[in-house]
């Protein structure tokens, strides 16, 4: 039997347009097409589906997403989906024969040919019947029986993957919920080997690189995920009909040599795969709803309300997140064993541990081998050998006659597609330095520290596109700022875990001139620093030291640069329901426009539902030695 990833490697090769021409049956061909008209089939769904096409934004008509030659067959195909429906037929009289570098138009386009064979009910003996041969030895191997949505949650390290990732795991008849790590997965995302992550995001943002889809062991990608980047997986098992899944797997078919260009917000791997998935069923309309930008937990979302659609979901965790939770069922003294065990500090068969009962003395060695792997797995070299302090703590295992009970996983009550939606409007009033201002805020995207956690990241901000028009009474509305970036990593740091903190923010903001006004200021501001937890996780705090320019003409010199420090807390109240955060953030700006600027503050938010919130901040604020003070309060609703 041929390995599917060999399969799918020789079609990248491909090409789809006809080499030969088989002789053709003009009459028959003619009434096809015109049947096709009558039938209005190049205005069906199904086939705007297959072709990707999404209506123009700015004109009538239709555009194709895919962007490699040869998926659209007529010249005009990409935008004529009636002239890419008859050439497609046309296409089907091809007499080119199959190899290892060419396929007929009837098999590399198979899910065009088997709607419109329903459709149009093809007679055999005027057109032409063709094997596709590897096209079914390529999905005997796969032995399809399911398909199921995963989504890793938020990587903030990566630029692709700061909002979560998802691809489609195929899943086969002869597995089970212990053998699904053997199942394979599709994945789509841009083909580079770009390193760096500014790079990475400019090419992203305007369409830089070619995206495609792939396929891989899905073992490859859970290790990817959760022991390398400590992501969660969830798994949404959907409840599909053999001929919809068969569907599906047909159009992946068809594209797997081709490629979309890929852009970061829109046409991403959230995108292209409900694209693929949407296939599944005529009535299915995922990519409609996210033409102007694609958020995987909004993609996810947009499944899982679909009635019926969602057969069962299944909790991955990542192995930092196991670790935790095994630490978190130990007293001071056996985590203190941990720590030593697997730092090669202290013997696995130290007297100390002998003294513990049986079954903690079990726990402590089993955890202790977990946390050595993870970090081997994360590239930290703790110990001059690892792999024979492993197999000294597993030998010492060995003698203690218990059987461990499985760890018992607190699965999240909120899955990522139940949290709050990722855009976000504002309204509110406040005062400012004795001045009064009405305020409303518009989010694009996604996520800050002081919306509700659930179904989130907890200490990880991530806001695309904010900004803030304000009204004082004494002078006209103004823009207050302007915010394309605002990124937030808060990781709690203990004896096992000693993630850096950091942050950045680019945009525009009011800042005060030496000479008078407040103009609009370019400003980057950044920071490292730590963050820690409290026991119950109710409670995160955090230390950094910052940095910051401000450029504008009417600033003194035309520049700001400082440097500071900011420190805060993130306390949670009647269960996450009330969350406030007091701060203190201190700036000297010692090159151009000189300062000592300092904020100290209260932001409070109340949640009223899951996507509505009640936010009150107060402020008192020194900027160019004047003092002045800020509290405003604001609706906020998510959408």
């Amino acid at each position: 039997m041929t390995h599917p990833l060999r399969l799918l490697a020789i079609i990248v090769l491909l090409s789809a347009q006809p080499t030969a021409q088989a002789a053709i049956d003009e009459a028959y061909l003619a009434q096809l097409q015109s049947q096709a008209r009558q039938m209005k089939l190049a205005e069906r769904p199904e086939w705007l589906k297959l072709l990707h096409y999404v209506p123009r934004l700015t004109t009538f008509g239709y555009q194709g997403l895919v962007d490699s030659r040869g998926f659209y067959l007529a010249a005009d195909g990409k935008t004529d989906p009636q002239a890419e429906l008859d050439a497609t037929l046309a296409g089907f009289y091809s007499g080119t024969l199959e190899s290892n570098e060419t396929q007929n138009p009837r098999c590399a386009f198979i899910a065009r040919h088997t709607w419109l064979d329903a459709q149009l009910k093809f007679d055999a003996a005027r057109l032409p019947v063709r094997d596709c041969k590897r096209f079914q030895q390529w999905r005997a191997a796969l032995n399809s029986s399911g398909l199921t949505l995963i989504f890793a949650s938020a990587y903030l390290n990566s630029p692709s993957s700061m909002y979560g990732h998802t691809l489609l795991r195929v899943d086969a008849k002869d597995q089970d919920e212990h053998t699904r790590l053997l199942a394979y997965a599709v994945n789509f995302a841009a083909n580079t080997d770009e390193t760096n992550g500014i790079a990475f995001a400019v090419n992203g943002l305007f369409g830089g690189y070619a995206g495609a889809f792939s396929m891989l062991p899905y073992y490859a990608k859970v290790r990817e995920y959760s022991d390398f980047e400590n992501r969660d997986i969830w798994e949404y098992q959907l409840h599909l009909t053999a001929d919809e899944v068969d569907r599906v797997l047909m159009h992946l078919w068809e594209l797997g040599p081709q490629y979309f260009d890929y852009f970061f917000f829109d046409e991403n791997c959230a995108y292209h795969l409900l694209g693929l998935l949407q296939v599944a069923r005529p009535e299915f309309e995922f990519t409609a709803q996210f033409r102007w930008g694609a958020i995987p937990s909004d993609t996810v979302r947009a499944i899982s309300t679909v009635p019926g659609l969602v057969a069962r979901t299944v909790y991955r965790p990542a192995q930092a997140t196991q670790l935790h939770n095994q630490f978190n069922l130990m007293n001071a003294h056996e985590r203190e064993l941990v720590h030593a065990i697997s730092l090669d500090q202290l013997s696995a068969e130290a007297p100390g541990l002998n003294e513990l009962p049986l079954a903690r003395n079990a726990a402590v060695l089993e955890t202790s081998m977990d946390y050595l792997n993870y970090r081997r797995a994360i590239g930290k070299v703790d110990v001059a050998d690892a792999g024979l302090s492993v197999r000294k703590i597993q030998s010492t295992r060995s003698r203690l006659d218990i059987i461990a009970p499985p760890i018992d996983i607190h699965v999240p009550e909120v899955k990522p597609d139940e949290g709050h939606r990722s855009s976000r409007i504002t309204l509110g009033a406040g005062r400012r330095a004795a001045q009064n201002f009405q305020e409303a805020q518009v989010r694009a995207t996604y996520h800050d520290l002081m919306d509700q956690d659930a179904g989130y990241v907890r200490g990880a901000q991530i806001e695309f596109f904010s900004m803030a028009l304000r009204h004082y009474d004494s002078f006209h509305t103004r823009v207050e700022r302007v915010t394309p970036v605002n990124i937030l990593s808060l990781s709690p740091r203990d004896d096992f875990f000693h993630s850096p903190s950091w942050k950045v923010s680019a945009g525009w903001e009011r800042v005060k001139a030496a000479g008078g006004g407040e103009p609009l200021a370019w400003v980057l501001d950044g920071g490292m620093g730590g963050a820690w937890s409290n026991g119950q996780n109710s409670m995160l705090s955090y230390a950094m030291f910052d940095g910051s320019a401000r450029f504008n003409g009417a600033l003194d010199r035309g520049y700001a640069l400082g440097a500071g420090a900011s420190t805060g807390s993130y306390i949670d109240c009647v269960n996450s329901v009330w969350r406030i955060h007091p701060y203190l953030k201190t700036m000297r700006y010692f090159a151009g426009q000189q300062d000592s600027t300092l904020s100290l503050g209260l932001e409070q938010r109340v949640a009223l539902s899951r996507d509505m919130a009640l936010r009150v901040d107060v402020a008192r604020n020194r900027e160019l030695q004047s003092f002045h003070n800020t509290a405003a309060a604001a609706l906020l609703v998510y959408f």
